[in-house]
Protein backbone atom coordinates (compact mmCIF):
# COMPACT_ATOMS: atom_id res chain seq x y z
CA UNK A 1 0.00 0.00 0.00
CA UNK A 2 2.68 2.48 1.17
CA UNK A 3 4.88 1.67 -2.22
CA UNK A 4 1.49 2.62 -4.47
CA UNK A 5 0.85 5.89 -2.51
CA UNK A 6 4.60 6.66 -3.01
CA UNK A 7 4.73 5.74 -6.84
CA UNK A 8 1.48 8.21 -7.24
CA UNK A 9 3.25 10.85 -5.21
CA UNK A 10 6.20 10.52 -7.36
CA UNK A 11 4.69 10.54 -10.76
CA UNK A 12 2.33 13.71 -9.76
CA UNK A 13 5.73 15.47 -8.48
CA UNK A 14 7.36 14.77 -11.60
CA UNK A 15 4.24 16.03 -13.58
CA UNK A 16 4.72 18.81 -11.22
CA UNK A 17 8.44 19.86 -11.87
CA UNK A 18 7.50 19.24 -15.56
CA UNK A 19 5.07 22.13 -15.62
CA UNK A 20 6.46 24.67 -13.86
CA UNK A 21 10.02 24.55 -15.38
CA UNK A 22 7.80 25.13 -18.52
CA UNK A 23 6.29 27.64 -17.09
CA UNK A 24 9.59 29.45 -15.71
CA UNK A 25 10.42 32.15 -17.81
CA UNK A 26 14.52 31.54 -18.87
CA UNK A 27 17.56 34.00 -17.48
CA UNK A 28 18.30 34.81 -21.10
CA UNK A 29 14.74 36.23 -21.54
CA UNK A 30 16.35 39.46 -20.28
CA UNK A 31 19.39 39.73 -22.03
CA UNK A 32 17.31 42.02 -24.90
CA UNK A 33 16.49 44.15 -22.08
CA UNK A 34 19.49 44.69 -20.42
CA UNK A 35 21.01 46.23 -23.75
CA UNK A 36 18.35 48.86 -24.15
CA UNK A 37 15.87 49.13 -21.75
CA UNK A 38 18.24 47.62 -19.43
CA UNK A 39 16.17 47.96 -15.45
CA UNK A 40 18.88 45.15 -14.72
CA UNK A 41 22.79 45.24 -14.59
CA UNK A 42 24.03 42.71 -16.08
CA UNK A 43 23.40 40.96 -19.09
CA UNK A 44 21.53 38.08 -18.37
CA UNK A 45 19.62 39.97 -15.54
CA UNK A 46 19.43 40.36 -12.04
CA UNK A 47 19.93 37.95 -9.40
CA UNK A 48 17.13 39.23 -7.19
CA UNK A 49 15.42 37.24 -4.64
CA UNK A 50 14.32 33.59 -5.54
CA UNK A 51 10.22 33.48 -7.38
CA UNK A 52 7.36 31.79 -5.95
CA UNK A 53 8.01 29.18 -8.64
CA UNK A 54 11.64 28.82 -8.58
CA UNK A 55 11.12 27.90 -4.84
CA UNK A 56 7.99 26.13 -5.58
CA UNK A 57 10.18 23.76 -8.48
CA UNK A 58 13.15 23.44 -5.88
CA UNK A 59 10.77 22.10 -3.50
CA UNK A 60 9.08 19.64 -5.65
CA UNK A 61 12.20 18.04 -7.16
CA UNK A 62 13.57 17.67 -3.47
CA UNK A 63 10.40 15.51 -3.10
CA UNK A 64 11.01 14.16 -6.46
CA UNK A 65 14.67 12.86 -5.02
CA UNK A 66 13.15 12.05 -1.85
CA UNK A 67 10.18 9.75 -3.32
CA UNK A 68 12.94 8.41 -5.71
CA UNK A 69 14.99 6.61 -3.07
CA UNK A 70 12.24 5.56 -1.27
CA UNK A 71 11.43 3.41 -4.75
CA UNK A 72 15.51 2.34 -4.44
CA UNK A 73 14.74 0.87 -0.88
CA UNK A 74 11.11 -0.90 -1.83
CA UNK A 75 12.58 -2.57 -5.23
CA UNK A 76 15.81 -3.76 -2.83
CA UNK A 77 13.64 -5.18 -0.32
CA UNK A 78 11.41 -7.01 -2.74
CA UNK A 79 14.55 -8.65 -4.70
CA UNK A 80 15.59 -9.78 -0.89
CA UNK A 81 12.04 -10.90 -0.66
CA UNK A 82 12.57 -12.86 -3.63
CA UNK A 83 16.28 -14.17 -3.15
CA UNK A 84 15.25 -15.56 0.06
CA UNK A 85 11.62 -17.32 -1.25
CA UNK A 86 14.15 -20.49 -1.55
CA UNK A 87 14.36 -20.35 -5.46
CA UNK A 88 17.44 -21.77 -7.40
CA UNK A 89 19.67 -19.41 -9.05
CA UNK A 90 19.71 -19.76 -12.95
CA UNK A 91 22.97 -20.18 -13.41
CA UNK A 92 23.38 -23.39 -11.46
CA UNK A 93 20.34 -25.28 -13.09
CA UNK A 94 20.82 -27.98 -15.19
CA UNK A 95 20.07 -27.87 -18.72
CA UNK A 96 18.59 -31.67 -19.84
CA UNK A 97 20.41 -33.16 -22.87
CA UNK A 98 18.77 -33.78 -25.65
CA UNK A 99 17.71 -37.10 -26.80
CA UNK A 100 19.70 -38.72 -29.03
CA UNK A 101 18.76 -38.52 -32.63
CA UNK A 102 18.91 -42.51 -33.36
CA UNK A 103 16.08 -42.64 -30.90
CA UNK A 104 14.21 -40.61 -33.91
CA UNK A 105 14.83 -42.45 -36.85
CA UNK A 106 12.18 -45.23 -37.83
CA UNK A 107 13.64 -48.88 -38.13
CA UNK A 108 11.91 -51.72 -40.16
CA UNK A 109 11.05 -54.61 -38.41
CA UNK A 110 11.93 -57.25 -40.82
CA UNK A 111 14.89 -56.00 -42.32
CA UNK A 112 18.80 -55.23 -41.39
CA UNK A 113 20.25 -52.18 -41.96
CA UNK A 114 24.23 -52.70 -43.14
CA UNK A 115 23.61 -55.81 -45.23
CA UNK A 116 24.86 -56.31 -48.93
CA UNK A 117 21.61 -56.08 -50.43
CA UNK A 118 21.33 -52.26 -49.21
CA UNK A 119 24.22 -51.34 -51.10
CA UNK A 120 23.64 -50.59 -54.58
CA UNK A 121 26.44 -52.50 -57.24
CA UNK A 122 27.40 -50.86 -59.87
CA UNK A 123 29.09 -52.64 -63.26
CA UNK A 124 32.66 -51.77 -63.59
CA UNK A 125 33.60 -51.18 -67.35
CA UNK A 126 36.85 -51.11 -68.54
Amino acid sequence: MLQTVVIVVHLLVAVGVVALVLLQQGKGADAGASFGAGASGTVFGSQGSATFLSRLTAILAAVFFVTSLGLAFFASEQADRLSQAGLPDPAVLEVPSAAPVVDDVPVLEGSQAGGEQDVPQVDEVK
